[in-house]
């Protein structure tokens, strides 16, 4: 795999790059510059390995799989073969009945993102069972060849018990606290559960023939860092805190409310026993691609999950916080260490982690999520606030 930018974009007016890790040249950007964004649009793990052999191509090639299923994909890339053009207002959709909306989401351990099914080019990246749809006044449609979508369906997981609770009850949490958080509901259809996830990639708008559904561009830290996906934990190689900090620093056009965004995420995460934080569950939202009026902030925060409430899930931390993989290790003066080695003040970060410890106390019991994984994680959530 090699990437080339086409010299006609690189003398459009206002052109952008496709990522921070792949900065506008002419020169070519051989395999290890450039995998870890396209890679980083991938579906990871046992997924990837499903649908490799769904499609009889092998789990390792990343050309042939964003081939096969890059039509619709995070942020606002689509992938076409050669030859063929972009369509222009792409709207084909397959409206789903409530029955085959069940047998999809039952289905998605055996047939991942519904790769190789007839007209589906749809593309996620992590190892959770997803679906990408169109939701229009309830209305659940499934995007066809490169259409774009509005939400994320997430079904239950049964090795997981309670996982779209544990997620909707922390997504509110967050919402309650003040953080910027993408906007997610649980709903059922038959005896299924799932989570409903709206995108925030994409967005409506008004035009001359209507409402029509545009992309943001976005990538993960992963992908703006060009580190691979399976290298997304801090022990293989993946991101720190320190990296993701500098990141920002350098290029979200509002860095000062970007880090502290960034912070209040981190030690969320932390309050919560997220230890699955890792890069790619933080991204940076484009808005205004191929414009010179281009603003890049960090995005909402989203795939928030309590994995301390699985004990058979790691015990550490995806990324150290002041030197130390381990929760139940974590002090207030790692958080310190934590904001010397990200160039973040430390009574800022002292104070912000005993405010946000205090406004999580206060709004634990205020989500309006009635279900026992909801009283066990605000069990779980105020012992470890009251350790703070």
């Amino acid at each position: 795999m090699v990437f080339d930018y086409a010299e006609s974009w690189l003398q459009k007016p206002g052109a952008t790059a496709l990522s921070h890790s792949l900065p506008l040249r002419r020169e070519r950007f051989k395999r290890n510059e450039c995998r870890g964004y396209f890679a980083g649009v991938l579906p990871e793990e046992s997924k990837r390995e499903i649908i490799a052999r769904n499609l009889g191509i092998s789990e390792r090639n990343d050309y042939a799989m964003l081939e096969r299923i890059g039509g619709e994909c995070a942020g606002a890339v689509t992938f076409l073969p050669a030859g063929e053009t972009l369509p222009v207002g792409d709207d084909h959709y397959r409206p789903l009945s409530a029955p085959e909306l069940a047998r999809i989401l039952r289905g998605l351990p055996r047939r991942p993102l519904l790769a190789g099914e007839t007209g589906i080019r749809l593309s996620l990246a992590g190892a959770q069972d997803k679906i990408a749809v169109r939701v229009e006044d309830d209305a659940v449609s499934l995007p066809l060849g490169g259409a774009p979508s509005t939400h994320i369906l997430k079904p239950a997981v049964e090795r997981f018990a309670g996982i779209v609770f544990n997620e909707a009850y922390l997504m509110r949490l967050a919402t309650a606290v003040g953080l910027p958080t993408a906007k997610a509901e649980i709903r059922r259809v038959e005896e299924v559960e799932y989570l409903l996830v709206e995108r925030y990639d994409r967005t409506h708008r008004q035009g001359p023939d209507g409402v029509t559904l545009d992309r943001l561009h976005q990538e993960d830290f992963c992908q703006a860092l060009g580190i691979a996906s399976e290298k997304k934990y801090q022990k293989e190689g993946g991101p720190s805190l320190k990296q993701c900090f500098a990141l920002l620093r350098d290029v979200s056009s509002a860095p000062v409310l970007d880090l502290a965004r960034l912070l209040d995420a981190v030690v969320f995460n932390f309050l919560i026993g997220n230890n699955d934080a890792h890069g790619k569950n933080f991204s940076l939202l484009h808005r205004g691609g191929g414009t010179a009026s281009i603003e890049t902030r960090l995005a909402p925060l989203y795939d928030v999950v309590s994995t301390r409430f699985y004990p058979e899930l790691t015990r550490e931390l995806a990324m150290k916080i002041g030197g130390e993989y381990s929760p139940y290790r974590v002090s207030k003066a790692n958080f310190e260490q934590m904001a010397e080695d990200a160039g973040l003040s430390k009574p800022l970060v002292r104070n912000r982690v005993l405010e946000l410890a205090e406004a999580v106390l206060s709004n634990v019991d205020k989500t309006g999520i009635e279900h026992p994984v909801a009283v066990a994680l605000a069990t779980q959530i105020r012992e470890c606030c009251d350790a703070f």
